[in-house]
């Protein structure tokens, strides 16, 4: 792999980690701005709102921008929104600073992988994807983790700080580590980008998407509540585990990134599969802390891990444009905001697991929206059987 799709996966890191900076630092930011824990909550929705829906909206105004320009101007966008909630007075103030940096966060990744993507061959496209997308699981195994520590020794406004100085790091060795290249010409700038969303296949791809991260994340958003109160751990316990499970989607992601390219669907149905089982063991088997620990691992390795591919698959759908992968990345915070939101509501009137067996749900609709492309391989392959028959000798006849 270039060394410039290393230098990519720091800057996706740095966003990645001011993404996940409020979930740890809940009770002090509300302390500090006054405001109630659920406030502090919107600040998380604000972010993922802001990804889904401002994200696509920025690529496109940056389209006819060459790629290191494009990214230097979103290296300012998301250092401004971050110096903003550093210095917030006000919640509205912070809410606005949120808005910013998740809008500025989703174009640089759509940008980011699709940027990967050119600087490698089309069969390693997949792997390519993997290795930018290693920052996003490094932003779980160390940046939440990290932030947390500092916000909780020095204060939550120093952990906006500390990213706003990574950012500043990262866009300055994205300077120096990306080479210079002109826009990408293959997809016929914003027209041709907007032309490829008329395919109906592309649409039913993105919302696989959407179901392999909304059944991680309606589990994945209650893991602390669920390992406290019916496993049993006690709360400085969990963090730790939460580290394991970040190092389980950093091997995953790695080992799907191998794989994406020459056995895309397998794997995702595989993954999807897998998923589905261990959501469904973690449901039933909560109580019991080696099981609960183990399937928790196992939705790690195979739950956000399948990005790369998911990417492949768009980008064969569409293309491996900006605007494809930004709209991408929408689809996937969308499956957030749907694993999260809809998994909270059920816990009032079905408990603490209800999420997690809304991840199994969505699992299972994922591995349906699958079958049309596995419908399509199959009558390919036995098309291609008929060919080969048609073309082999009569044996008997030509032995007589």
């Amino acid at each position: 792999m270039p060394a410039a799709i290393y230098v990519l996966a720091l800057g996706i890191f740095s966003m990645v980690t001011s993404e996940f900076v409020v979930a740890g630092l809940m009770p002090q930011i509300a302390d500090g701005l006054d405001v109630s824990i659920p406030q502090v909550g919107y600040l998380i929705t604000a972010f993922a709102a802001a990804m889904a829906l401002g994200g696509p909206f920025l690529t496109a105004a940056l389209l006819r921008l060459p790629p290191r320009r494009a990214l230097a101007v979103l290296f300012a966008v998301f250092l401004a929104g971050n110096v903003l909630a550093a210095t917030a007075p006000t919640y509205g103030v912070m809410f606005t600073a949120r808005l910013v940096t998740g809008t500025a966060s989703a174009a640089f990744l759509g940008l980011a992988v699709s940027l990967s993507m050119r600087l490698v061959d089309p069969g390693l496209r997949g792997r390519a994807a993997s290795v930018a997308l290693n920052g996003l699981m490094m932003g779980t195994l160390l940046g939440l983790p990290l932030s947390t520590f500092i916000g909780e020794r020095f204060g939550w406004r120093a952990a906006f700080w500390t990213i706003s100085a990574l950012t500043v790091g990262a866009a300055l060795v994205t300077a120096v580590g990306v080479p210079r290249l002109e826009r990408a010409e293959q997809s016929g700038g914003i027209r041709g980008e907007l032309d490829v969303f008329r395919r109906p296949r592309l649409w039913l791809v993105l919302s696989t998407s959407t179901l392999v991260i909304g059944a991680t994340f309606s589990a994945f958003s209650y893991f602390n509540p669920i390992l406290t109160e019916i496993t049993g751990f006690a709360t400085g316990s969990v963090p730790l585990l939460l580290v394991a499970y970040g190092a389980a989607t950093l091997v995953g992601n790695i080992v799907v990134g191998r794989l994406a390219d020459r056995y895309t669907l397998p794997v995702l149905l595989v993954g999807l599969a897998l998923n589905a089982l261990f959501l469904a063991g973690f449901a039933l088997l909560a109580q019991l802390p080696v099981p609960a620990v183990l399937c928790m691992l196992g939705i790690g390795l195979v739950g956000v891990t399948m990005n790369p591919a998911m990417i492949t698959r768009v980008q064969r759908a569409g293309n491996a444009g900006p605007l494809v992968n930004t709209v991408h990345s929408s689809f996937i915070t969308s499956g957030i905001i749907i694993g999260s939101a809809v998994g909270g509501a059920a816990i009032g009137p079905f408990g603490l697991r209800a999420p997690v067996w809304l991840g199994v749900g969505l699992a299972v609709l994922g591995i349906l929206s699958l079958t049309p492309d596995l419908a399509a391989g199959r009558r390919g392959r036995a098309v291609r059987g008929d060919q080969g028959a048609q073309c082999e000798p009569d044996t008997a006849t030509a032995g007589a």
